[in-house]
């Protein structure tokens, strides 16, 4: 029986993909083979020794450490495009809340509140401060087209932007589904020079984060309004707020509001709702839950994101040896050595490797000895073994 810890609220529909006669989850297990979690941090937790998966109901994994799973041998996911077109829509919403200050307009209108027949007069006298531009016709830079990147072109352009996107790592599936109306911006700089409107879409790394920034900024075009539905940490405040002072940037909208924003003028800020809607949790926990059934059942890691993505069909009833270990010369060998003295003969195998972690998928035929994966974690650079 596989124990499924869980440290936020799941969705019932997630919860429901498990199979209770193979798995029980609860947020108190002592000994639990896998996590499902949302936004719990994870960094200060000292994990058990049968933890091998953690599963996030969401894209960003910022709350996981990554690095000390890998060395640990436990596998993390997450659940990329299960929360894409909530995260579309709000964009969209941002989209024109950045130009017609609807924001201001709203708050604007409560304080009318008790002038009675009035309220039509100073509505008419005082709508004028509010007026914003269209985005038909605008030019639209989409940084970043994964999923949710892919959605926000595909759908400004049917709103009659002009659109532009730019993403070095774009992928197979993302250029498939970008509509063929889309500008390729081959550079940043493409972006900064040329669009209206700038929209993030990509992960905070050691690369991207602070890339909007008072070098980036002075790039664009005076006037631009800059979304950022991502990440935070992609962007500078001081020298953000500093150009929305002197009007560079015209609006900035996001849902990682800072204290420093706060109150600020042409700045909106959402109580971070991209992925807040109850289709997006269902469809995030039903990925999460398949996932770590796919992982502890065949060994298979469909969207890990810190151990390579490896996917071997599964033949009835043939054993399968699943070995997490390091990326280095030789080492393959090794295991293959071992287990052909064990009496087993390798059907079918599949090995990856990311960055200096690799992972090792082998079929076996013949009689699998007990103490299989007991003589395959003795080899050094051997991280984590187990049959299945």
């Amino acid at each position: 029986m596989y124990q499924i810890q869980t440290l936020n609220k799941i969705s019932p529909i997630g919860l429901g993909r498990f199979n209770r006669t193979k798995y029980t989850w609860g947020d108190e297990m002592e000994a639990p083979d896998a996590v499902l979690v949302r936004s719990a941090s994870m960094h200060d937790m000292d994990f058990p020794a049968s933890l091998m998966a953690i599963a996030r109901a969401g894209a960003g994994v910022n709350n996981i450490p990554l690095d000390d799973c890998a060395r640990k041998g436990i596998v993390v996911f997450n659940t990329p495009g299960a929360n894409a077109n909530a995260v579309k829509e709000i964009t969209i919403l941002g989209l024109l809340m950045a130009s017609r200050k609807v924001a201001d307009s709203m708050a604007w209108v409560q304080n009318l509140k008790g002038s009675g027949a009035e309220v039509s007069k100073k509505v008419e006298k005082g709508k004028g401060v509010f007026v914003g531009p269209e985005i038909f016709g605008k030019k639209l830079g989409v940084i970043g087209l994964g999923a949710i990147g892919v959605l926000v072109a595909n759908a400004a352009a049917k709103l009659g932007m002009t659109v532009y996107g730019y993403d070095p790592y774009l992928s197979v599936d993302s250029a498939w589904s970008m509509s063929s109306s889309i500008h390729h911006a081959t550079s940043l700089k493409d972006i900064y020079e040329n669009c209206d409107y700038i929209t993030l879409h990509l992960p905070c790394t050691g690369e991207t984060r602070g890339m909007i920034n008072a070098s980036s900024i002075a790039t664009m075009k005076a006037g631009v309004r800059l979304l950022n539905f991502a990440r935070g940490e992609l962007v500078v405040t001081e020298d953000l707020l500093e150009a929305v002072d002197q009007k560079k940037i015209a609006c900035y909208v996001t849902d990682f509001p800072a204290d420093e924003m706060l109150g600020h003028e042409n700045i909106v800020s959402f109580p971070h709702l991209g992925a807040s809607t109850p289709e997006s949790e269902d469809n995030c926990a039903v990925m999460a839950a398949n996932e770590l059934m796919e992982y502890l059942e065949t060994g298979n890691t469909v969207n890990s994101v810190n151990l390579p993505n490896l996917t071997l069909p599964r033949s009835v009833g043939m054993p399968r040896v699943c070995v997490i270990h390091l990326n280095v010369s030789g080492l393959i060998n090794k295991l293959t050595a071992i287990i052909s003295d064990a009496g087993c003969n390798i059907e079918n195998m599949i090995s990856g490797s990311r960055k200096e972690y690799a992972y090792t998928i082998f079929d076996l035929s013949g009689k699998v000895p007990e103490n299989l994966a007991g003589l395959l974690e003795q080899v050094p650079d051997v991280i984590r073994s187990r049959v299945i």
